[in-house]
């Protein structure tokens, strides 16, 4: 009985903080949000060696030195997924229940002198959102998943002379998560001994929780020719520990006599990875300007979930989680070409990884390989611009056959079957000199 059990509540405790393995709002790789600029958007992100907009300092912030005067940049995107789970067991479907996110952005840069510039980002740079239906074949894994952070990004830039730009700033970041799934407390029930487990209705269960952390970004813009620039920008790992609380409702009232799940605080240290962009950028003319770029991410630090709660779980109070994700690499390709002093169009593709393994895929993240298709354009008048962008994100179809969810009863909560998904990205942003 104690190995069933322990089996069990393996299967059960994972899910209390697999939320922050999670897909992002866009992108594909991990849950890492890129959508933080409409023309950024709109060159599918190959903008790390040229970008005329205070989302720079995202991007790049030795490249906010080009900016004039100062210069404020409000945007959102609109992010709308599309997800479905066909069952290797049953052959059912099942749609995510569909909702829209949009990650918003605030720039500012000002130019102190023709070498030193100052800027400061507030962005969210990881976030996730997931909803399944209480009755999905997966629900015991995952129902309802949300990830949120911000972060605050003074930069400041440094000419060394025509050529060479540098720039560094601080990352002041805030987490905020909340996951819900069902209990089987049918099978709890049946692995404790009660007699009319069979009678017994699935329960729910929530984790909440937050956390903070900080970490820095580099930048680094070089003039190689009139023509050819190259551009660099690191961002480095941040360290979170997160404080949360584990709650249980509808549990039955027999089994929650038990004690076995109890409410409970609940901590986790985690690390958001590190991401290195890189990026050649050539002026073919004084109209069309293309970028060709890489991005480099480092899940690899995503090995494990190490996890530990005030009180037992089914008689565990501390568990850890395999993960074994991977670095993933983004390759991406964009053109702007401006028509006359005030409009310019965009267009841009890109190319994602995905950062999970096949032995530790599971449905509550179904990442995968992807292809980012993007448009654009923008107007500017006076000391005012409007930018705007669209992206199609299409990602690979996913199949998981492995056995997380298997506890040592048998098939707890396998889920197996194919995931697909897809989503528009939809951005605004207007930027004011002064």
């Amino acid at each position: 009985m104690k190995s069933r059990c322990h089996g069990l509540a393996t299967a059960l405790v994972v899910t209390l903080f697999v939320v922050l393995s999670l897909p992002s709002h866009g992108y594909c790789a991990g849950f890492g949000i890129f959508t933080q600029g409409a023309k950024a958007l709109g060159e599918a992100n190959a903008v790390t060696a040229h970008l005329d907009s205070p989302s720079a300092v995202f991007f790049n912030p030795a490249l906010i030195n080009q900016l004039s005067g100062t210069q404020v940049e409000v945007g959102t995107t609109l992010v709308i997924p599309s997800r479905e789970f066909t069952s290797d067991l049953t052959g059912d479907t099942y749609d995510n229940e569909d909702k829209i996110y949009f990650p918003s952005t605030l720039y500012m840069t000002h130019a102190f002198t023709d070498k030193i510039s100052a800027g400061l980002g507030i962005f969210a740079p990881f976030g996730l959102g997931t909803e399944w239906d209480k009755n999905w074949e997966g629900r015991y894994l995952a129902t309802e998943s949300n990830l949120q952070t911000y972060t605050f990004n003074p930069v400041v830039s440094y000419r060394l002379n025509s050529k060479i730009s540098l720039a560094a700033g601080i990352d002041f970041l805030w987490l905020d998560t909340t996951l819900e799934q069902r209990v089987n407390s049918a099978g709890i029930g049946y692995l404790v001994g009660f007699p009319n487990y069979y009678e017994f209705s699935d329960g729910n269960q929530k984790f909440s929780g937050n956390g903070d952390g900080i970490g820095y970004n580099l930048g680094l813009a070089v003039a190689l020719t009139d023509k050819l620039s190259f551009g660099a920008s690191y961002r480095s790992e941040i360290k979170v520990d997160i404080d949360g609380e584990v709650k249980f409702s509808d549990i039955p009232d027999t089994l929650t006599a038990t004690g076995l799940l109890p409410n409970t605080d609940g901590t986790l240290d985690m690390t958001l990875p590190a991401q290195f962009t890189a990026g050649v950028a050539y002026a073919f003319s004084d109209k069309l300007t293309v970028e060709a770029g890489v991005r480099w991410e480092g899940w690899s630090c995503y090995d494990s979930l190490d996890i530990e709660m005030d009180d037992a779980v089914l008689n565990q109070t501390a568990l850890i989680v395999e993960k074994n994700w991977h670095d993933t690499w983004t390759y991406n390709l964009g053109a702007k070409y401006r028509l006359n002093d005030q409009i310019s169009l965009s267009a841009g593709y890109l190319y994602q990884e995905n950062a999970v393994p096949d032995d530790t895929f599971e449905p509550s993240t179904p990442d995968s390989d992807c292809h980012l298709f993007c448009l654009g354009g923008s107007y500017d008048w006076d000391r005012v611009s409007l930018a705007l962008g669209y992206g199609y994100q299409a990602n690979l179809d996913r199949d998981k056959d492995n056995d997380v969810g298997l506890s040592s009863a048998g098939q707890y909560n396998l889920a197996n079957g194919t995931y697909s998904s897809s989503s528009h990205l939809v951005s605004a942003s207007v930027t004011v000199s002064f």
